[in-house]
């Protein structure tokens, strides 16, 4: 099941109702601070402010904690590599091999930043249809290119997966069933050589009734947006706590860093 990251943009709340072009710049400030972490305390603080931004958002709680899942799947193999990895003092051993603490914290402090930022991440873009966030992008000044390549990439990559689904009914309507054998290799490689040719035709189909349309290499549309002050409220809120986590980081940073040297 594809991830529509807009699919509960619909639901009524205090984020869904902030203007999205103060809250892209907001949040995304928030992102790049928690990014800059170094601490796990304050990671972990990133982390909680996180829940609460998805608490007030009210995005359904088993649409995060299923995608949620295969991020926290792509994280689970910094704790088996780290700890045996990192340089340390390596006074410990599991199963025979040098075992460091260092490591084991800077796996701890990866996967918690990291479901911190993709948490705020589902909070940014999925309290606002996802053309919304991307046009309150284009306000922002941002490449119309980059937009532009967003766009199309959020769009086509579920027309090319319907297509790979009616391409995979058609084989096993057909008979094939796959094994581990010469004839599959050669059945998928076929399916994948088919895909990218149709796929190229698409494009070709696609841009050609776009400029048939008008189009310049830029978007136009007529949305409008309007900021008040409780927007500007919530980005001062915003702002506040990311400058509040990377100030308490990078003293507490700096404190243990001292520490250490003496």
């Amino acid at each position: 099941m594809p991830l529509d990251i807009d699919r509960f943009s619909h639901i009524e709340s205090t984020i869904q109702r902030w203007d999205p072009r103060v809250k892209i710049a907001s949040l995304a400030i928030l992102i790049f601070g928690v990014a800059l972490l170094k601490t796990l305390p304050m990671s972990v603080a990133a982390l909680v402010m996180a829940f609460i931004l998805m608490t007030i958002s009210a995005l359904p709680y088993h649409f995060v904690m299923h995608s949620m899942q295969w991020v926290i799947l792509f994280l689970l193999p910094f704790f088996l590599i780290l700890p045996f990895s990192y340089p340390g003092a390596a006074d410990n051993h599991l199963l025979g091999l040098s075992f460091t603490w260092e490591g084991l914290r800077l796996a701890t402090l990866i996967f918690v930043k990291a479901l911190a930022i993709v948490l705020t991440s589902f909070a940014l873009f999925g309290s606002a249809r996802f053309d919304i966030s991307m046009i309150a992008l284009q306000r922002l000044k941002c490449p119309p290119m980059l937009i532009q390549m967003l766009l199309f990439t959020y769009r086509y990559t579920y027309t090319l997966l319907e297509e790979m689904r009616r391409m995979n009914t058609s084989m096993k309507a057909r008979g094939f069933v796959p094994g581990t054998n010469g004839n599959t290799l050669r059945t998928y490689g076929n399916f994948v050589g088919t895909l990218l040719v149709r796929s190229f035709e698409r494009t070709e189909r696609i841009y050609k009734a776009m400029l048939s349309k008008g189009y310049r290499g830029e978007f136009h549309t007529l949305v409008t947006f309007r900021s008040g002050i409780t927007d500007y409220v919530k980005a001062v809120i915003v702002l506040i706590v990311a400058a509040g986590l990377v100030v308490t980081d990078f003293s507490g940073h700096f404190s243990v860093a001292t520490d250490g040297w003496y």
